[in-house]
């Protein structure tokens, strides 16, 4: 049964409000995939924060012209679901580009949305490769110790060629 006018309404502005909540957002094809897979990807996706949407087009395309936010044209080919991403902005990229290996074609990115700039398939597929925001953090917390422990290892050295110095005199004497 068609949707109303109403629902239509409905429909279009949780989309816009989701849109704006979301610190990613990520288009993919999923024609060919089963209910099945479909619902996996979901789960995985809901344990990450984010959440898997199969959305019309046309009332896609409207919540994206309310939120102001251009995407090119054709862009949304086939089937078409919109992963929000709430918490990381790179995570729903790398779970959906792990499911893609995997789906043998039947899923492909067609695009994204990061910080309200539309990106291309090719990008988010580059986004996918990007570390999370933990690993980074811990790349930055390793750099900021790197020169500490540099420097506490130097003044340990000088400390041992003294104790070493010492022993060797003592067994002298």
């Amino acid at each position: 049964m068609p949707k109303t006018k109403q629902q239509k309404q409905e429909i279009s502005r949780d989309l816009k409000e989701r849109l704006a909540k979301a610190k990613s957002v990520v288009f993919t094809s999923f024609t060919g995939l089963t209910v099945k897979e479909n619902e996996t990807l979901r789960t995985e996706l809901v344990n990450e924060q984010s959440e898997y949407y199969a959305a019309k087009k046309t009332l896609l395309e409207r919540a994206l012209k309310e939120a102001n936010i251009e995407i090119g044209d054709k862009t949304l080919d086939g089937q078409v679901a919109v992963t929000f991403g709430y918490a990381d902005e790179v995570a729903p990229a790398k779970i959906l580009s792990k499911f893609i290996k995997g789906s043998d074609g039947r899923l492909k990115f067609l695009g994204g949305i990061l910080e309200g700039k539309f990106l291309d398939a090719t990008n988010v597929a580059a986004l996918a490769t990007l570390p999370s925001k933990e690993e980074l953090y811990a790349k930055v917390v390793g750099s900021i110790n790197a020169p500490v422990s540099g420097f506490v290892n130097v003044l340990a050295g000088n400390l041992r060629s003294l104790v070493g110095v010492l022993s060797a005199i003592q067994k002298t004497k």
